[in-house]
């Protein structure tokens, strides 16, 4: 008789994820669903599309290193006084890109980025500066959604994370079809999806700030304790965030390089309005099968047995074992959602048709860069394994160098690419794929240099500790060594 492996490790893996890629899928067809309250403008609607994808994501370069302090509060919150300093790091990020957003839309800065470099006419550039300003105070309420929404998944609440994202787009397409009724269409047809953005925020909000008073605020204590690193100062805090920040950070300045090379490459013509509106539309529908594996980074810092935040969870069945076979798992579902969405005949077409509310003849200009996007799983899956492992043991700031890389890939790509005769947005998302590469890579080389310290420290210890046997307990263990011991522990446990 044949005896399957027992599958109860990967039920609670497989709840806590769940929620986390419905939040990441919801995110993509919230952009859908903003998109299409434009497209529905028939006036203009590759203008319109142009110019709402440009300041979208040049805003979302903003939220992106805020939405990634999720982290820290997954990480590094254990009391009420870590989660002050935490809101206080995120209002004083908030705010200074508030006054940016506003200098961007107001002075001759914004005028050089938008107009000048992207080589835009005057009429895109004006309503792209008028769509950054409407969104100022967009990245101060993303960025208190998510610091809460980190503390939720450190306590495993990762379905009111979920409940919260789906909400979000829910409240989204809700307002995008009362704003089309309204006389928004005729006065600013961008306010249409730009207040839709700002509803779905505040019910995501609204629900991860409930759901932590009701669940956690009275449970944990004023102050940390010993037993799980004391209270958490903001030097900690910053440290651990700057290298994710600095990731996210040119993972969402990758959009606006990208359109600035590719409108540029096509001279600020009609064409490249049309190719950055191609790649507005491709974005959301692009990521949506492969962009929750990002996710897959939380389950190491919220699982691994050696996170002292987790030792409460030393009777879990979930070891690093089922931790990898779940990530294999995770990264064939997706390359097989990417493959039977984007290369089967007429498929993308449908959805960009009926989804977002395009012609036909613009939805078959986004097939070869929705094909392109079949290839993200496998560097995306590479990433973010490693950087949850990495997160667990707190050495984020060997990352650093990836993000780093991945620009430098990136604008290599852009510039040597159309010399093959490579224009448009399938350049433009090619490009991407180069700089997801060469990132991941990076990644890979990171925490093999941090494995190869780990093991040495754990060699010289076992060393240490055979030449000195009649030495007292307190002259031998240090707390990195007792980390170290507690690990071997853990695997042998793991091989048994």
């Amino acid at each position: 008789m044949v005896e399957f492996p027992s599958l109860s490790p990967y039920w609670p893996l497989l709840r806590f994820l769940v929620p986390l890629a419905i939040t990441n899928v919801a995110i993509d067809l919230g952009e859908q669903a903003l998109n299409r309250g434009i497209a529905t403008v028939k006036e203009d609607t590759v203008e319109m599309l142009a110019s709402y994808g440009l300041a979208y994501s040049l805003m979302k370069f903003f939220t992106g290193p805020m939405s990634d302090f999720k982290n820290v509060g997954l990480v590094f919150v254990n009391s009420r006084r870590d989660r002050r300093k935490a809101v206080f790091c995120m209002l004083t990020a908030g705010i200074i890109a508030f006054v940016l957003h506003i200098l961007i839309a107001y002075t001759d800065l914004g005028y050089y980025i938008i107009n000048k470099l992207h080589q835009v006419d005057e009429s895109v550039g004006r309503k792209t500066r008028k769509a950054f300003l409407y969104l100022a105070a967009f990245p101060l309420l993303d960025a208190m959604a998510w610091i809460h929404a980190g503390i939720l998944l450190k306590h495993k609440y990762s379905v009111i994370v979920g409940s919260a994202s789906i909400s979000d787009v829910v409240a989204q397409i809700v307002f995008v079809a009362i704003f089309l009724h309204s006389n928004l269409e005729c006065v600013e047809p961008l306010l249409i999806p730009i207040l839709s953005l700002y509803m779905g925020a505040l019910v995501r909000f609204s629900i991860v700030g409930i759901g932590y008073y009701c669940n956690i605020h009275d449970n944990i204590p004023e102050s940390s304790g010993l037993d799980v690193g004391g209270d958490a100062t903001i030097k900690k805090m910053l440290s651990f965030w700057w290298p994710l920040a600095l990731i996210l950070a040119t993972q969402r300045i990758s959009r606006p390089i990208v359109n600035l090379f590719v409108s540029r490459d096509l001279k600020g013509s009609a064409d490249a309005t049309e190719a950055v509106a191609v790649l507005t539309a491709t974005y959301p529908v692009g990521h949506m099968p492969y962009g929750w594996l990002t996710e897959l980074r939380a389950v190491y810092p919220a699982f691994d047995k050696n996170n002292p935040s987790n030792k409460m969870n030393a009777g879990s069945p979930v070891n690093k074992s089922h931790i990898k076979k779940f990530t294999f798992c995770c990264l064939a579902l997706s390359l097989t959602l990417c493959f039977v969405l984007f290369w089967s005949p007429h498929v993308s077409e449908k959805i960009l048709v009926d989804v977002i509310g395009v012609e036909y003849t613009f939805a078959a200009l986004c097939v070869v860069p929705l094909r392109i996007f079949s290839f993200f799983p496998m560097p995306v899956t590479v990433r973010a394994h490693l950087t949850g492992w990495l997160m667990t043991l707190k050495k984020t700031f060997v990352l650093a160098p990836s993000s780093v890389l991945r620009i430098v890939v990136l604008i290599i790509s852009l510039v040597v690419l159309p010399y093959m005769g490579v224009h448009g947005a399938t350049l433009g998302v090619g490009s991407l794929l180069a700089g997801f590469i060469g990132e991941s890579a990076m990644v890979a080389i990171a925490a093999c240099y941090v494995y190869r310290q780990q093991r040495n420290s754990e060699m010289s210890n076992e060393l240490v500790v055979e030449g000195d046997d009649s030495a007292p307990m307190s002259e031998v263990s240090s707390p990195n060594q007792m980390d170290a011991i507690e690990e071997l522990q853990g695997e042998e446990a793991e091989q048994e």
